[in-house]
């Protein structure tokens, strides 16, 4: 993918079919390094399952046989030193604690480091699609301190506005973009 931010569209997107209620989204940066942790409480995977997910050829999906998003997002980390881990936890053994976290470590000096991308638009297109699921996304570094909790949305708009109305979208996008300040 041309831009990090697109693979975390992709991981995100595999929150929301695996029912999760709330997403986070935490990006955190140095001069040197981005991590990137997309962790939810979705169904989790199972053991065999986060043991293969990495292979282009592991999929949940019924429609095809081949799964890239996975394998393409832990290229783009170990391409510039780095690395990926996923960890799950499977409604089927942990009930009442589920879920998944996927984390990738870049080094941002790397020749072949994939540059973040268009990181506004791409929380802007989860909160459009996601509904009633929740989203906490958080980007911190020397000079970023950006959090942005859906949760606090909803309650300010008292529940009967959805969080995909064009003017609360536009609203989100002008937030993100004064936290980056970006005009």
């Amino acid at each position: 993918m041309k831009e990090l931010s697109l693979n975390i569209l992709d991981i995100a997107q595999n929150s929301v079919t695996a029912r999760s209620t709330l997403i986070r989204i935490d990006l955190e940066e140095t001069n040197e390094t981005l991590r990137i942790t997309v962790s939810d409480n979705g169904c989790g995977m199972s053991k065999e399952m986060v043991e293969n997910v990495t292979s282009p050829f592991t999929t949940s999906r019924t429609t095809r046989k081949v799964g890239l998003g996975i394998p393409l997002f832990m290229m783009a980390a170990e391409q510039t030193g780095g690395n990926l881990t996923i960890t799950s936890k499977s409604e089927k053994d942990y009930p009442d604690d589920h879920g998944t976290v996927t984390s990738a470590l870049f080094y941002k000096n790397h020749l072949d480091f994939t540059p973040l991308g268009d990181i506004i638009n791409t929380i802007v297109t989860l909160i459009q699609g996601m509904g009633e699921i929740d989203l906490i996304f958080t980007h911190k570094s020397d000079t970023l301190d950006v959090l942005l909790d859906t949760r606090e949305i909803r309650e300010t708009l008292g529940g009967d506005i959805p969080l995909s109305v064009p003017d609360v979208l536009v609203w989100i996008t002008e937030f993100l973009k004064e936290k980056y300040n970006i005009s």
